[in-house]
């Protein structure tokens, strides 16, 4: 497998993982509120991206002190 390939699936992967985690925590933030609706799913939205993209760098920052991604 060539270096490129591996990359681009690892780039894949940590973006499925970070969704996910997005996902949840805008979830869990969401009925924690007690929302419904628009409201919901206009909130749900936005911290899910807002999550996630935390998740990504949190994740980007621990792989490179590692060692483990340049």
């Amino acid at each position: 497998m060539s270096s490129a390939l591996r990359s681009v699936l690892w780039s894949l992967a940590g973006i499925i993982v970070c969704g996910v985690g997005g996902g949840v925590g805008a979830w869990w933030l969401v009925n924690a509120l007690g929302l419904a609706g628009v409201a919901a799913a206009l909130v749900g939205a936005v911290a899910g991206m807002v999550l996630a993209t935390a998740a990504w760098v949190g994740l980007t920052v621990v792989l490179r002190k590692l060692g483990i991604v340049r």
